[in-house]
């Protein structure tokens, strides 16, 4: 295909595909958002009045965690709303209140992940850069070392890209959730519910952040060398699938074009996958 059109030709066919795919309205994305929220708060009032075990509250809560994270990225990037439409109240709504239970702040969510898209994989620019690793098991645990005291990592990262950009005031909000975060687990380890506490919100933040920088700045970005508009990340088969990684199979096409909904990505890619191969983009396996 790229030996028969033209740059011009690809490029226009390129933004007719993916504009197709981003005019639809993503009603998933609050229900989503807003839903995983609301099943992470009912797990406390169900654990204390011992209506639900903890020991099956626990993994939910993990997956709560997990799935917190792509609904305020969404937002980030306007899916519900753009800046000047009528629902950009719920856009910016959802993007605030969906990361709650990973206990991340949305305003420093928002103007980093802009400045990943900026500097994909740039060694000082790039803020996700320090997720990388030489493998995955190395990743993940680099992931829990990194969050530990006196440690460099992704979410120091943050605020020194923050500083870069002349925007330290939003430092302020992670000050305040890490506040926040550590005085709800001091209360109520306090009031006599450390186990839950800890089982609850603190060990599934943990795992559910180790789980998120895997898939949705590793897998799909590793080894992190290359910076090109269609090489700076890939599309790969996941071993667990394109639900259970995020949807990430697919990660280039948000890189391409960040206004096309995370669920519609993959019918994106198969229309837009004879491009892409004129394009020189990389697949690891057989993706579909």
């Amino acid at each position: 295909m790229g030996e028969t059109m033209t740059e011009a030709e690809l490029r226009k066919q390129e933004r007719m595909i993916a504009r197709k795919y981003a005019e639809r309205f993503p009603w998933e994305v609050p229900v989503w958002g807003l839903g995983n929220l609301l099943l992470w708060l009912s797990l406390w009032p169900l654990v204390f009045l011992d209506i639900l075990p903890l020991w099956i509250a626990f993994p939910i809560a993990c997956v709560n965690v997990m799935a917190c994270f792509l609904p305020a990225h969404e937002a980030v990037h306007g899916m519900i709303a753009r800046p000047g439409q009528k629902l950009r109240w719920l856009n910016e709504l959802v993007g605030h209140l969906s990361l709650l239970p990973m206990a991340m702040p949305y305003r420093i969510q928002k103007l980093t992940h802009f400045e990943h898209h900026k500097h994909v994989n740039h060694p000082e620019n790039d803020p996700d850069i320090t997720t990388q690793s030489k493998g995955p098991w190395h990743a993940i645990w680099q992931s829990f070392v990194q969050r530990q005291r006196g440690k460099g990592g992704v979410l120091r990262g943050y605020g020194y890209i923050l500083e870069k950009i002349g925007r330290s005031d939003v430092l302020v909000d992670g000050a305040l959730y890490q506040l926040t975060f550590f005085a709800s687990l001091f209360a109520l380890a306090w009031s006599g519910y450390a186990i839950e506490a800890a089982l609850l919100w603190w060990a599934p933040r943990h795992i559910g952040i180790a789980y998120i920088q895997f898939f949705f700045s590793w897998a799909p970005h590793h080894p992190a060398v290359k910076r090109g508009r269609y090489d700076n990340a890939k599309f790969f088969k996941s071993r667990v699938g394109n639900i259970a990684s995020m949807g990430m199979q697919y990660h280039l096409i948000h890189h391409l074009h960040p206004f096309i909904p995370l669920t519609d990505t993959p019918r994106a890619f198969r229309e837009l996958r004879p491009i892409l191969e004129a394009r020189g983009c990389r697949f690891e396996g057989d993706l579909r």
